[in-house]
Formats: C-alpha cells, sequence, structure tokens
C-alpha cells in the first residue's frame, strides 16, 4: 500500500512545523503540503490531492469547519480531521456536521495521532475520548435548553441568548458557522414566535418566560 498524504492546516506556524516533523518520521505518512488559513487549505487539496487533511478550527481568511465543508463538497473522497484546542461540544457538531471523519485535540499524543489518521483514512470516525464524554453528558441534559411554550428550537434559544448578550449578526453567524443571511432568517422566525419586533423586546420576553437565563 502507498503511504498517506497529508495536507496540513494551521495558522500557527510552530504548530505547522512540528506536525510536519512528526508526521514525517513515519513510515506510511507523507506530507503533502502546508497551509496557514482555510482557503489555502482549499487550494492545498485541488493542487495536491491528498488523502486526508488535518485541519485547525480557528484561522485566518477562513476557518476550519467552512474549509472542510468546501472540501467535501468538492473533493469528498478527500477525509478531513480537525486537529484543535477547542473544547465546546458545539465545535465538534458543527465539524462534523460538514463533514469531518475526526475531532482529536492538539494534546494529542504523536503516536496517538499517527494511528488516528490510519483508523480515518481506512474509513472509520474517530474523536477524542474528551470529546465524547462531552457529547453524551450535552445529550443526557438535554444541552441545559429548557422546553418552552413558544415552540423555538434549540438552534433558535442558542441564537437568542446570543442577540440578548449584545452580539451583532455577523459575529453570531462566525460563533456558530453560519451564514449571515442565515442567521437574519432564524431571528425573524424568534421575532415571529415571540410576538416581538426587537431584540431587546425578544429578550426581555424570553427572560420573563423562563426561556432562558439571565
Amino acid at each position: 500500500m502507498g503511504r498517506i498524504k497529508v495536507l496540513l492546516a494551521d495558522d500557527q506556524e510552530l504548530i505547522l512545523e512540528s506536525l510536519h516533523i512528526v508526521l514525517s518520521m513515519e513510515d506510511d505518512i507523507e506530507i503533502v503540503g502546508l497551509a496557514k488559513n482555510g482557503e489555502e487549505a482549499v487550494q492545498g487539496c485541488h493542487q495536491f490531492q491528498p488523502d486526508m487533511v488535518l485541519m485547525d478550527i480557528n484561522m485566518p481568511v477562513m476557518n476550519g469547519v467552512n474549509a472542510t465543508a468546501l472540501i467535501k463538497e468538492r473533493m469528498p473522497i478527500i477525509k478531513v480531521i480537525m486537529l484543535t484546542s477547542y473544547q465546546e461540544v458545539e465545535y465538534v457538531m458543527a465539524a462534523l456536521s460538514n463533514g469531518a471523519e475526526g475531532y482529536l485535540l492538539k494534546a494529542i499524543h504523536p503516536r496517538d495521532l499517527a494511528a488516528g489518521i490510519r483508523v480515518v483514512h481506512a474509513g472509520g470516525t474517530l474523536i477524542s475520548q474528551e470529546m465524547a464524554s462531552k457529547m453524551i453528558k450535552s445529550m443526557n441534559t438535554g444541552s441545559a435548553i429548557k422546553n418552552n411554550e413558544y415552540g423555538l428550537s434549540s438552534r433558535e434559544i442558542e441564537i437568542l441568548q446570543k442577540l440578548a448578550s449584545g452580539m451583532r449578526n455577523q459575529d453570531i453567524a462566525e460563533s456558530l458557522f453560519l451564514s449571515e443571511g442565515t442567521v437574519k432568517n432564524y431571528i425573524s422566525t424568534i421575532y415571529s414566535k415571540l410576538n416581538v419586533k426587537g431584540r431587546q423586546e425578544a429578550a426581555r420576553k424570553a427572560r420573563d418566560s423562563g426561556i432562558m437565563n439571565d
């Protein structure tokens, strides 16, 4: 069998070089390209045709989740493992829903990272034990979101909470890996369900009815 061709995407030069050195020591792994943002990762996939991308999440120009979505849309045969320091469940869900086959934390031992690359290359899906535990806990607690009389979905409540905190539509979109247009559609639906005309009125009504906490 040939070597597993891997493209590395991370905006930190030290991380890129460290991964390059460590993974190049594996006989069956070949680093074919480096990218410092999501846009470069997409371009690198076109140029180098890797088997897999190790993708950071928080990068300039284009984040890793959006880059993953583009790669899976254009080149679905390429597998993606998110390699990040983010431990929030929403990032895992966003990554997996956009096609990533793995989600690992940067604290992983190099030997385990190489093993994970082999697992995903062979067709498996891999999530770090820490993140799997958090996902199970989140599901068991219903994401800590209360049932509500207005029929708001968990995503709508999540956006409502961010609205109430003063976040702009663009910031909400970036934090949830959605387009700004999608966020605006959610907000219109929220206003309609709550029968309100603005974010302050919506936040006040949600608090008064117990949908969300202060």
